[in-house]
């Protein structure tokens, strides 16, 4: 019998498909891609600029990052921040002060860790206003009290550091006077009762007085009214009372109690029958009236201010209404101290004139932000790992085969009829869903092919989509809160007025100039320099801070340094319409003019250098180590001294020559700071990013670079032989900072 010709294995003419990277190898490739895309997005994204130690003291945590400011007004119900005012006060680190006032990063300086400042109290002692808070240790998560101090009425404030410190968390520090001795009745609830403490050396030492109630009270206060002492407070011993607020209310006849239950307690509303809310600070008294002070915890937030008047007070009956209230509110969001939420206020008649004043306390994130970030961050995270995942198994790095021996056996016995049942049941749905798995996995496995093309085509869009993914997570996890704070100098915050010079054909430039640069939280005003056509509607501009436009009747560049006295602060910022750079640019140079408030502080530096000098750009002066020329085109001033120098009759030549160039304002203001100083005139600050927006838009006035620095050079010649020559170069890197490298 003859044999038959064996026959090729099949798939023997077949080419060879390149074997799949292993498992391991995969894994370690993909993931070390996305490690370096995560570090990428950070450094880009991300500042990568020192920050002062005082900001780096301060570490806000889960439950926000909570600081105090004052508000002044006529009344109670007319209160506005202490920025509205434009009080000043001591050198140019407050000109003029703003809020916050107190943060934690002050209490840190002072040596005493602190995560966030809330509950401030004030206590007016002649001309000295004392403020107790509430200042959170972040080693040991317990609260503690603090107090600081004014001597300029409300102006700035001296911390004292820690003043009240017991071995259970301590808040809402009431502080009042009886009979010539000084008592604060703190909250004290994880102790299980209300305790009263009398000062042996005021403000820094207190002393058990007594305990007045023996309930777990939450934001308690006494206040005397038509010829009785009330105590208000939420009792939070019932089941979710903490959360709900649950007012109650006892009477006696002194401080000291004792206590009489209000007839009414719980206290309800009248109107909804809901708990009255928690209260929120002091009880005042205006115009005869009882006000409360309560927080709103309906606020989709977390808490805020809400004030009730009381037109019943017995000790049987309790009536409050809600008036209105609304304090200036802020419209920055995050970039502002207390733009997402407030929860407490205290309110009392300023010992200066006829003005009340009031602390609140403010946090610029929502209630739960941390977390929200962390879970969202998380998800992304937690996507990405699965399209790795599914990746691998499509390249056939992966297989998703599971293993026979995860079938779980079951038994045939019959003595539990019931159990058996149960077993059989969850055994065979765990078989069908391995099985599923295993179909789905022989289904997927190695369907992209990684040499082809097309597969290689799918690869890479899997790989950006993991970037992406990444990217994204990295944002909230990594990115902070996403504000941008302002710094401050010797421990305080001030503000600027923003100064643009535009006309009609950029106008566009103009919209996006104002909706961005309004959120930047020193941003207080911005002024339109209209040098030309039509001038645009308030309306059309959208801006969280107060815009106006001012109209020339010449279109001339000097206009950008017209002396303004409607100007409100003593900074300006004199930006161009069509420079965009984050807030936190402008908040950083606005630090350094704070630091050196005789200066021209700008972002664009330039180096004139030569016989005769030669306008440099910025790449050039690098080369050379060093700049002496700012461009005022984005740069920090003091208007009254720059303008003035620019409208003095010295420099009446000067912006002859600019009109006859429609050029050179800002080497002019150059020229002029150098013959008013010894020392430098001039400081840099790096911007993180910075985009020329007039590139876009075909309505630059510098254009031509080569014929524009031609004409500067020109105007350097003749400046430095009217008003001599620049400073000698301001070196890089000099200031110490870290941002002016």
């Amino acid at each position: 019998m003859q044999s038959s010709p064996s026959l090729p294995a099949a798939g023997a003419n077949r080419r060879r498909q390149p074997a799949a990277p292993s498992a391991p190898a995969y894994l370690a490739a993909t993931l070390s891609f996305l490690v370096l895309a995560a570090l990428a997005y950070s450094h880009a994204a991300f500042p990568r600029f020192p920050h002062p130690p005082a900001t780096r003291l301060c570490r806000p945590d889960a439950e926000g990052s909570w600081s105090a400011g004052v508000f002044l007004g006529d009344s109670p119900f007319s209160l506005k921040p202490i920025e509205h005012w434009g009080i000043s006060s001591g050198g140019g680190a407050a000109w003029p002060v703003s809020n916050p006032v107190v943060t934690c990063a002050d209490v840190a300086e002072a040596g005493f860790p602190s995560s966030f400042v809330a509950n401030p109290f004030l206590f007016i002692q002649g001309d000295a206003i004392y403020m107790f808070f509430e200042t959170k240790d972040p080693v040991t998560s317990q609260g503690n009290i603090a107090a600081a101090i004014s001597k300029d009425a409300g102006a700035t404030w001296q911390q004292l550091g820690v003043v009240l410190d017991e071995k259970w968390h301590l808040s809402y520090p009431y502080v009042f006077s009886y009979e010539n001795k000084t008592y604060m009745m703190p909250e004290s609830s994880k102790k299980g009762n209300l305790r009263l403490y009398y000062t042996v050396d005021f403000p820094l030492k207190w002393k058990l007085e007594k305990v007045l109630l023996e309930r777990p009270l939450v934001d308690s206060v006494i206040v005397n009214f038509q010829g009785s002492y009330w105590l208000l407070g939420s009792d939070i011993s019932s089941y979710g009372s903490k959360q709900r607020g649950e007012l109650c209310i006892w009477y006696s006849s002194s401080p000291l109690g004792p206590w009489n239950p209000h007839r009414q307690n719980q206290v309800h509303n009248n109107k909804d029958n809901k708990p009255s809310a928690r209260n929120g600070g002091r009880p005042f008294i205006y115009n005869g009236n009882l006000y409360r002070i309560g927080k709103d915890r309906d606020a989709g937030s977390g808490y805020d201010i809400l004030v009730f008047k009381v037109e019943v007070l017995t000790a049987n009956q309790y009536k409050e209404v809600v008036v209105p209230f609304v304090p200036e509110k802020p419209l920055k969001d995050r970039n502002a101290w207390n733009g997402a939420r407030s929860h407490h206020l205290d309110i009392q008649q300023h010992p200066l004139g006829q003005l009340w004043i009031g602390v609140m306390d403010g946090d610029r994130v929502p209630l739960g932000d941390s977390v929200h970030r962390l879970t969202i961050g998380s998800m992304f995270y937690g996507v990405a790992s699965i399209s790795v995942l599914l990746l691998g198994a499509l390249i056939g790095a992966i297989k998703c085969i599971l293993p026979l021996r995860w079938y779980l056996p079951h038994t045939e016995k019959r003595s539990d009829t019931l159990k058996t049942e149960k077993q059989v049941f969850l055994c065979h749905k765990f078989n069908s869903l391995i099985c599923n798995v295993n179909k789905l996995g022989s289904l997927i496995d190695g369907r992209i092919n990684c040499r082809a093309r097309k597969g290689g085509i799918y690869i890479a869009v899997i790989l950006l989509i993991l970037v992406v993914l990444t990217c994204f997570g990295t944002h909230y996890i990594f990115g902070g809160n996403g504000a941008e704070e302002p710094y401050p100098v010797k421990g305080r915050y001030s503000q600027f007025t923003l100064l643009t010079m535009t006309y009609d054909a950029r106008l566009w430039n103009l919209k996006m100039f104002v909706e961005h640069y309004s959120k930047c939280a020193s941003v207080r005003e911005i002024v339109v320099v209209w040098n030309k056509g039509r001038p645009p509607s308030l309306v059309e501009l959208k801006s969280m801070v107060p815009v106006r436009i001012r109209i020339e009747n010449k279109n001339t560049i000097n206009n950008r340094f017209n002396i303004d006295k409607e100007i409100k602060k003593k900074t300006v910022m004199e930006l161009d319409d069509d420079i965009m750079m984050t807030c936190d640019d402008l908040e950083r140079g606005f630090k350094v003019w704070r630091e050196h408030p005789d200066r021209i502080v700008g972002y664009y530096p330039r180096l004139a250098e030569g016989r005769p000098l030669e306008y440099r750009n910025e790449r050039y002066a690098r080369q050379q180590g060093g700049y002496n020329i700012i461009l005022t085109g984005a740069a920090f001033m003091d208007h009254e001294l720059a303008f003035k120098r620019y409208w003095s009759k010295e420099a009446e030549i000067g912006r002859q020559i600019v009109d006859s160039f429609f050029n050179c304002e800002d080497v002019l203001l150059n020229f002029l700071f150098v013959n008013e100083s010894l020392t430098s005139t001039v400081e840099y600050v790096k911007p993180a990013w910075a985009v020329d927006m007039s590139k876009f838009s075909g309505v630059a006035i510098s254009r031509n670079t080569q014929a524009h620095y031609h004409i500067r050079s020109k105007c350097l010649a003749i400046f430095s032989g009217i008003y001599g020559n620049l400073t000698s170069k301001r070196f890089f890197n000099r200031r110490g900072d870290g941002w002016d490298s």
